[in-house]
């Protein structure tokens, strides 16, 4: 198959993923609303315990959806899931035949970065899926994952070109895989974390009814927060290890404080305040909710504004 021709098979696998994602988040829509939209109808009534602030519980009573509406909320969800299992393996296939036209990793510019990116978002979801039921989460997911898709073919589109000199290293592999992996995290994380905010404040007031009624309670997304950032962060710590022994060897020093290098230290800070406000002063509900996010936005302005924005050492990936 000529380079050409594995050009338009990636190009081709990428806009499929993104007509499937599409289908997907509708389905996920669908599914999410589905209880919402009768939730204030005369239905059966049913108790339930809700936390309120922290340390605190009340009881509100709120309609519950009918079997029916139950039903085609479920079906619409496995829809998503399904659809979105597809859009990943169009996804992923499409990165791959990036790679293999270019000759090397598909890392070597933003817009190869970007189909990673929404490859290891769309993964780090689908692998928690297969834990437990997180259709709920859908929506973010698969609408995060389009955006990203769509900045990369539309604003971040490039022809893949050789690597510079500093990217030719096996370092490249190991640090930039392990960033991937840890954005994706990252994101979905944040996502868990609108949600739980959402879900919480409902709790607070007593009026956990509507769409936000299909979401679990703000207890058991906090906790998912926290363990998914709690795998992410070692492996974030490694990154950043990495990053500076593949600097030493690129450029003749460990850290240079490059604006790369610092926002990515800014990150970690930011993500070690979270857990270690867990582990000792016992944070959790909004307080640890609001450093969570605040990891994630620093995440992104690495991600996005140091590579698009700022003249630095790590300015050589383009668009």
């Amino acid at each position: 198959m000529s380079a050409a021709s594995l050009a338009e098979w990636s190009n081709a696998a990428v806009y499929a993923s993104m007509v499937v994602l599409t289908f997907s988040m509708i389905a996920f829509a669908a599914s999410f609303s589905a209880r919402g939209n009768r939730v204030d109808a005369p239905t059966r009534q049913a108790p339930v315990a809700v936390a309120a602030g922290e340390g605190t519980t009340i009881v509100d009573v709120h309609p519950q959806s009918s079997p029916e509406e139950d039903l085609r909320g479920r079906r619409a969800g496995n829809i998503g899931l399904s659809l979105a299992w597809l859009g990943f393996g169009l996804l992923l296939l499409g990165t791959v035949l990036r790679g293999i036209w270019a000759g090397r990793v598909p890392w070597g510019n933003m817009y190869e970065y970007s189909l990673s990116s929404a490859v290891a978002v769309l993964g780090v979801f689908l692998i928690v899926s297969l834990r437990r039921d997180v259709r709920w989460l859908g929506l973010f997911v698969t609408a995060a994952t389009l955006l990203t898709l769509g900045l990369a073919v539309t604003v971040l589109y490039t022809e893949a070109a050789q690597l510079v000199p500093a990217l030719k290293s096996w370092w490249l592999v190991i640090h930039v895989s392990a960033a991937v992996i840890c954005g994706g995290a990252f994101t979905v994380a944040a996502g868990i974390t609108m949600l739980y905010l959402w879900r919480e404040r409902a709790e607070r007031k007593g009026r956990v009814r509507g769409a936000v009624a299909r979401l679990p309670q703000a207890s058991r997304l906090d906790t998912l927060v926290y363990r998914i950032l709690a795998f992410a962060f070692p492996l974030w710590t490694f990154a950043v290890i990495a990053g500076a022994i593949w600097a030493e060897n690129a450029w003749g020093r460990y850290w240079g404080w490059d604006p790369k290098e610092t926002w990515a230290f800014i990150t970690w800070v930011i993500y070690a305040g979270y857990l270690h406000a867990r582990a000792t002063a016992g944070w959790r509900g909004r307080r640890a909710a609001v450093i969570a996010l605040l990891g994630w936005v620093s995440f992104l302005i690495n991600y996005f504004g140091v590579n698009l924005f700022v003249n630095s050492l790590h300015s050589y990936a383009g668009v």
